[in-house]
């Protein structure tokens, strides 16, 4: 089982990324090989809608550190992305992955029934929508995505909010790797 985390958060060690690793160690536990892949902070071109990837077969012609975002994906049983809320959305390296890697993927449908989870870092509000534009990647990449115990968010500000002030969006992390977990699971033995 191999799981990797994207974190689209330009604080390597922030909310964000606490939050994925809360997920991660459930999931180290249950015997998943894991990575972080921190995207955020790095420059990066949106999609340009050239098609080329489709000719490619899941290589994008603009040769950045997204085609090696992509592979990661495309090896993994499951893919978690991060994003903090900003202004009620993602942030711009996040929505480049999801557009670029989106387009290559439906090339070759090359994402269909791997497991996808979204985490968002927030203040007050615009969570939800900065998780609804993660799944939305997921759901049109024919991924299975798993829910948890509340949003899978968690309300916090300043660097390490995150699980200090926020026992419920700990909780909430920990039963997502738990329902990521039983999913991969699940996979294997249908496969058996």
């Amino acid at each position: 089982m191999k799981v990797l985390a994207i974190n689209g958060s330009p604080r390597k060690n922030g909310n964000t990324a606490a939050m994925i690793e809360t997920v991660l160690n459930v999931l180290k536990e249950g015997g998943a090989e894991t990575e972080i892949y921190q995207a955020g902070g790095r420059l990066v071109q949106g999609c340009l809608a050239c098609g080329k990837c489709r000719e490619t077969k899941g290589k994008c012609v603009t040769d950045d550190w997204v085609n090696e975002v992509y592979g990661k994906m495309v090896a993994a049983d499951a893919i978690i992305i991060g994003s903090p809320t900003y202004f009620a959305d993602l942030t711009p390296e996040t929505k480049a992955v999801i557009d670029r890697c989106g387009y290559m993927a439906r090339s070759t449908n090359a994402l269909s029934r791997k497991v996808g989870a979204a985490v968002s870092a927030v203040r007050r509000a615009g969570g939800i929508h900065t998780l609804d534009s993660i799944q939305h990647f997921f759901f049109i990449s024919d991924m299975i995505v798993p829910g948890s115990t509340y949003w899978n968010m968690s309300l916090s500000l300043a660097e390490g909010d995150y699980p200090e002030k926020d026992a419920e969006g700990y909780g909430t992390m920990k039963r997502l790797g738990e329902n990521i977990l039983w999913l991969l699971e699940m996979r294997i033995k249908s496969s058996e």
